[in-house]
């Protein structure tokens, strides 16, 4: 897939026609081959875009307007159906092109383990780039049934990376024992149940490093995001989610790029996990790209 290619499809609200003269890329990964419950995000990124129509243009939030951000939507990687293993080859290739040419990269899942190929790309390119993870579940298996290549396997793959230390998890009330007990036996940091309070001590320790952050929908309770493949009783509002976006955007780190996953629109007729994701995309549009 080119980035000169016409994207035929709909296009996130205000998205900018060039791709040269833009500061970010908006991408879709819709691929959920390894999900362990509900497939169906892989009709998440599409989704998303169809219900931005919605939103207004201006973020009462950031007092910015998406005409203050110049970013492209490049459409969905045409991923082939059933091959985990190919697939998260071509996301790593268009996501390093995207990095190669000074872009931020804001992709769509998709399934969680889209994330795995995105963090090698910018390990690559920013050797000491920490991980701020915001999920329900720790994602700290190194196999599913046997399988490596699993939507509860990328948070372990960073750390083994990055290095646990380089990885920050908030809203985690889901997960094996063991995966609980790996998190402290490494020295990762993983917070419980919540998000703005632990993001606020975390934060200040950052300071000046550069950031990647992937946000599973999961982490809302099922109340406020249904949508969602492996919903998980007992989590934040969508008030909570946005101050901590807020918060980031108003931090002194270099946030490098982004995701926001698991969206699977099947499972909610309301459309309120579609149209909330959309607002988040926002939000981490016009409060991370510098």
């Amino acid at each position: 897939m080119r980035f000169d290619e016409a994207y035929s499809g709909n296009v996130f609200i205000m998205s900018h026609p060039n791709f040269d003269e833009s500061e970010a890329v908006i991408y879709g990964m819709p691929m959920d081959f390894t999900a362990s419950f509900r497939p169906g995000s892989r009709f998440g990124p599409a989704r998303i875009r169809e219900v931005s129509i919605g939103l207004e243009e201006y973020s009462p939030y950031l007092d910015r307007h998406l005409e203050d951000v110049k970013f492209y939507d490049a459409g969905d990687i045409p991923l082939p159906f059933g091959n985990p293993g190919r697939s998260l080859d071509m996301i790593e290739e268009f996501v390093e092109k995207i990095i190669a040419a000074g872009k931020f990269p804001l992709g769509l899942g998709g399934e969680h383990l889209v994330s795995w190929p995105i963090f090698k790309v910018l390990h690559r390119k920013y050797p000491d780039v920490a991980v701020i993870h915001i999920d329900a579940h720790t994602d700290l298996r190194e196999e599913y049934e046997g399988e490596p290549l699993s939507h509860s396997t990328p948070i372990r793959k960073a750390c083994e990376l990055l290095g646990p230390e380089n990885v920050y998890s908030f809203g985690i009330r889901s997960g094996m024992r063991e995966e609980f007990q790996y998190a402290k036996d490494v020295g990762m940091y993983l917070a419980k149940f919540d998000v703005v309070e632990p993001l606020k001590e975390v934060l200040p320790k950052l300071s000046g490093r550069d950031v990647y952050v992937t946000i599973d929908i999961d982490v809302l309770d099922p109340a406020h995001a249904p949508g969602t493949g492996t919903a998980e009783a007992g989590g934040i509002t969508s008030k909570e989610l946005l101050e901590a976006i807020t918060l980031i955007a108003n931090a002194n780190v270099n946030v490098v790029g982004a995701d926001l996953v698991e969206v699977a629109p099947a499972y909610d007729p309301t459309e309120q996990t579609q149209i909330a994701a959309s607002k988040f995309v926002r939000e981490m549009l016009l409060g991370w790209v510098k």
